[in-house]
Parts: C-alpha cells; structure tokens; sequence
C-alpha cells in the first residue's frame, strides 16, 4: 500500500514539475519575444536625425525608415508601432537617432511628438530675401514661401510694417526653432522676438530722440554700413541724427550702393550720386523707406544713446584704418575728403 501511493505521488509531482517546465518556457519565450520586439537595441545610428515632414502618415514614416537603414529590423518596428498605436499619431519633426535605441523608447519619442529644436543664427545679412534663404535650409518651410509673406503687404500691415520696413522686425541673434515651422509660425516667432527686444526701456529712449522704433533701426542699418568698428558708432549715430534734426540730406554712402544694388562699389563716383532711388539718401531728405540691411543690436543702440556732438561731415580716414575724420564745417570736411581721395589714388581704387 504505502509503495503505490508512493509511486501515485511521484506521478503527480513529475506531472507538476513538467507543467511548471512548460509555464516557464512559455513565460520566457513570451519575455523574450518582448524583449525583442520593444527593447532590444534597433536603431542603426546610420542617420543623425528622422525627417518627418507636416502631412506624412505612418506609410511614409516606414517607407523613410526603410530606405534610410534606421533601424536594424524593420519588421519589429512595424510589428512594435501597431501595437503601440503609432500608426494614428505620426508627428512631424526632426528626430535626433540615438544608436541602441529600442523599438519602444523611439516610438515613444515619435509619438510624443519630442523632437530636437534647430538653432538659426543671423546677423548682417543685407537682405530679407537671402534671409529667407539662409532660413529655410533650417526648417521645413521653403525661401519662397517666407519671401511671399515678407513681400506681403496685406500679411506685414498685422503687424505694424511695410513691405519696405519690415526687414526691421529681425533682430539678429540666435534662436531655437522647430524644424516643421511653417512660414507663417517662423514670422510670428520672430515678431514675438522683436516685441521682447523692444522692451519699455528702448521704446523710452526711442520716444526721446523723436523716433519710432522703426525708423531707429533704418537708421541704425546706415550706421552699421558706416562702421567697421562697433565704438565709433554712437558718434556716427549722432551725426545723422544732427543732419536729421537739421534738415539736411543724410547723403550717406552706403545708401547709394544699396540703390545701385552693387555692394562690390568701393569707391562711391559721382555717377552712383545721381541713381533715381527713395534709398539714395544724396537725393532725398530723411531717412530711407526701409533698412539697407539688417541692424544689428549694437547699432541700434548706438542710435538709441547717440553721442551728442555738432559734426555733420565725416569721411573715412586716408589710413584705411575703418575709422573717421569728422568735421562741422564744409571747409574741414573738403580736406578731409580730399586726402582720403589721395588714398585711393594711390591704391589705384578706382571703383
């Protein structure tokens, strides 16, 4: 007796243990199914970042992730993003590709939307249309598509500008964008930029010289076509702001190269004098209808605080140094101007 019930009992324990084997090798080969389908590392790292442009569907994001050997196997992504639901909530964005990645973190990174902002950078860029050049190699949006705004005239009188002002509204600097702006978002961006910059303090110190913000800065792309060294600036300032409050033309040589639209001029001519352009300050009292480039910060607070002083002549000096001689009468000035004509004689600069 005690020998069969011995033996019925080693039945059921090898019975147990088989089952209990068994439990085991499906829980492991579930958990490693699991692994492999949402931790095991997968991101190639052949890329530095995921493009998704605005519009795409989780077709294209594939079809990207394919061709561009992100991840290592492309059938446990797939597998992986459906039954995480990614199919449904495809971002645009730029992606930065962390090599080892899992299938679930990058998804997850996808899905949240957790994309890397770019950084742009500008500053003495001279005109708005290569500004919009120089943008869109950052973000999604193209240059035509900023250029088309910047040049409209219904979109830019929103916000307070011009066709022909609105270059103004840069403040150069660098900034942290999303790459899938559009230009219409990039615009308000940079409004919101100009807003900050145009702090109580600088609106304060505009409204003392008699200036709006705007003509301060089309002022200060003048001073910054004058100026090779940023101190000599509030100076420069100060005498166009003696030649404003006098009446008097500004008759400011950066001016005229912008007219002629050939920045290659070394030496203004008499000829570049007589150009028929609002931004041929030679012929027109007050300052232009716009920027001749984009001001920068150092400018235009040399406008702002201008150096009070009664020059209303200058010229560059004959050493070629980028500085200025300055004068109060014309008698002064002519000397001046005739040794820097020397100079470039000398120097066989003839244009």
């Amino acid at each position: 007796m005690v020998e069969k019930k011995t033996n019925k009992l080693s039945f059921k324990a090898k019975m147990l243990l088989a089952l209990g084997g068994f439990l085991i090798v499906i829980l492991a080969g579930t958990g490693i199914s699991y692994y492999l389908k949402y931790f095991k590392p997968n991101v190639t790292g052949s890329i530095e970042y995921l493009y998704i442009k605005t519009g795409s569907d989780f077709n294209d994001v594939y079809a990207n992730i394919k061709s561009d050997n992100v991840v290592k196997d492309s059938i446990s992504f797939y597998n992986a993003a459906q039954n995480m639901e990614y199919a449904g909530k495809v971002k645009a964005g730029r992606y930065r590709l962390t090599k080892g990645m899992g299938n679930r973190t990058f998804i997850n990174m996808l899905k949240a939307g957790n994309q890397e902002a770019v950084k742009i950078s500008f500053q003495n860029v001279r005109l708005k249309h290569t500004l919009a050049g120089m943008v869109s190699k950052k973000i999604e949006s193209d240059s035509v598509s900023i250029s088309k705004l910047l040049d409209s005239t219904e979109f830019v009188q929103k916000y307070g500008f011009n066709t022909d002002n609105v270059y103004t509204m840069f403040i150069p600097n660098s900034y942290e964008i999303y790459w899938n702006t559009d230009a219409e978002k990039f615009f308000i961006r940079m409004h919101e930029e100009y807003v900050k910059f145009w702090n109580a303090d600088r609106k304060a110190k505009a409204a003392n010289i008699n200036l709006t913000p705007i003509e301060v800065s089309i002022l200060a792309s003048i001073v910054d076509g004058e100026a090779l060294n940023d101190k000599e600036m509030p100076r420069i300032a100060g005498l166009y702001m003696n030649r404003l409050l006098k009446g008097m033309r500004l008759e400011a040589d950066p001016t005229v190269i912008f007219a002629a639209n050939d920045f290659t001029i070394r030496r203004v001519l008499n000829k570049h004098l007589r150009i028929n352009s609002p931004y041929n300050t030679y012929l027109n009292t007050g300052l232009p209808p716009g920027p001749i480039s984009m001001p920068s910060i150092n400018a235009i607070d040399a406008v702002l605080s201008y150096e009070k002083h009664d020059y209303i002549y200058m010229c560059a000096k004959e050493d070629f140094s980028g500085y200025h001689n300055y004068a109060s009468t014309l008698s002064q000035h002519l000397i001046n101007a005739k040794k820097f004509q020397q100079a470039l004689n000398e120097r066989n600069i003839k244009k």
